[in-house]
């Protein structure tokens, strides 16, 4: 038999993760409903800027553009100083200090990296199987898909929870790292204070480390107005950082999406080991972008600019949605109303759809979700008022 033959009577290797099919992908034939409206669709479905990034910030990004040496993985000297009191003065937290940052390409990306680069994993194979010594991850029970698709990566187990009580306890004792994520996507909820606090107790309890997923945090509404409480606040945890990882990112305060601009602080004892594999992996944020981040943390004005403007279309869409039948649930916080129909979510989304509306599925974020669907606020004033008068 020839070479050619011999391989030909092999099974091929099965290559690839074979992680779920991008759910977003279920939305198109939805899509082509809603772009059949005689005045087209309005698609809030994503939440991805609209808005025009700050002059301050293009030119900020204008001014660095000659930037022909590689850049640092830990981030400029100037970079981290910022961070670290952006943390201290927007955050409460008081404790922060610039060796305990680390800029990112995008929050996504650590977020769906941090339990492989944790060394997380075990012997449950590709997807966490679950049982015997295999790791587990936490997520939120109504959840963004990346937390449990970090665990996949790592091949740890990804278990929804909103309370370790909820856990058996091999299931607990297994607990190596746990996804908060407050202001929550897509529900809208914040952890107070309290509940952080509760959270930091039980994780340290069973020595896990807690990821804070923390992007929407300056998008706070009613009763968190001001301030939304963050894992790395001084009353949450005690001015002890051990263990505790605050991720943010400025695509959502400051149309920065398209630069990939976050940042991960907090955990002194893990951040040099972070810090050398993402070096080892060739992971670095941009010399320019960095310096618009530099720029762009100390500038409040901006933010609060941007702010007024999801602030007003949120009110036009949540009085629109109540009046057409919607309960919100939650949506104190960020750029998302959680509304429901009391229905599945898909009959909604094509109730939606006939309207020329594109809304976001909430079974997308799991079993906890299959009676809600996403409304971003992130359309353009005109379609924003468009929508509005659809649901009339």
């Amino acid at each position: 038999m020839s070479t050619t033959d011999r391989s030909s009577t092999q099974p091929a290797a099965a290559f690839g993760l074979h992680l779920p099919d991008y759910p977003w992908e279920l939305l198109a034939p939805y899509r082509e409903r809603a772009q059949a409206h005689p005045d087209g669709a309005v698609d809030v479905s994503i939440g991805t800027p609209v808005d025009p990034t700050p002059k301050i910030l293009q030119d900020a990004l204008a001014e660095a553009t000659d930037s022909p040496g590689y850049p640092t993985t830990q981030g400029t000297a100037e970079l981290r100083e910022a961070i670290a009191q952006w943390w201290r003065r927007r955050r409460n937290a008081a404790d922060v200090t610039a060796d305990m940052v680390m800029p990112v390409v995008g929050s996504k990306e650590f977020i769906a990296w941090l339990p492989l680069i944790l060394g997380l994993g075990g012997n449950g194979g590709q997807g966490g199987a679950g049982g015997g010594n295999t790791d587990v991850v936490v997520c939120p029970r109504v959840a963004y898909p990346t937390y449990a698709v970090g665990a996949t990566l790592a091949g740890a187990e990804a278990v929804s929870a909103d309370s370790l009580d909820e856990l058996d306890d091999q299931t607990r004792s297994r607990v190596k790292l746990i996804y908060l994520n407050s202001p929550g996507n897509p529900t809208g909820s914040v952890l107070s204070r309290e509940d952080l606090a509760r959270w930091v107790r039980d994780a340290r309890e069973i020595g896990a480390v807690i990821a804070s997923d923390e992007c929407y945090a300056e998008l706070g509404w009613g009763e968190w107005e001001e301030s939304v409480p963050s894992i790395l606040d001084t009353e949450v945890n005690g001015g002890d950082l051990t263990g505790l990882l605050g991720i943010y990112s400025m695509s959502k305060q400051s149309n920065l999406a398209g630069y990939r601009a976050a940042f991960v602080t907090g955990a002194p004892e893990l951040m040099p080991d972070l810090i050398n594999t993402r070096k080892h992996a060739g992971m670095m944020i941009p010399g320019p972008v960095q310096h618009a981040m530099t720029v762009g943390l100390t500038d409040d004005e901006h933010v609060a600019q941007q702010k007024n403007l999801y602030r007003a279309r949120r009110e036009q869409l949540k009085s629109a949605l109540e009046a057409a039948g919607f309960t919100i649930d939650h949506s104190e916080a960020g750029l998302y109303l959680w509304a429901t129909r009391g229905e599945d979510c898909w009959d909604t989304i094509g109730w939606l759809a006939d309207r020329g509306i594109i809304a976001g599925p909430g079974a997308f974020y799991g079993p906890h979700g299959t009676e809600h669907v996403r409304i971003a606020l992130t359309a353009s004033d005109e379609r924003i008022q468009t929508a509005v008068e659809r649901l009339k």
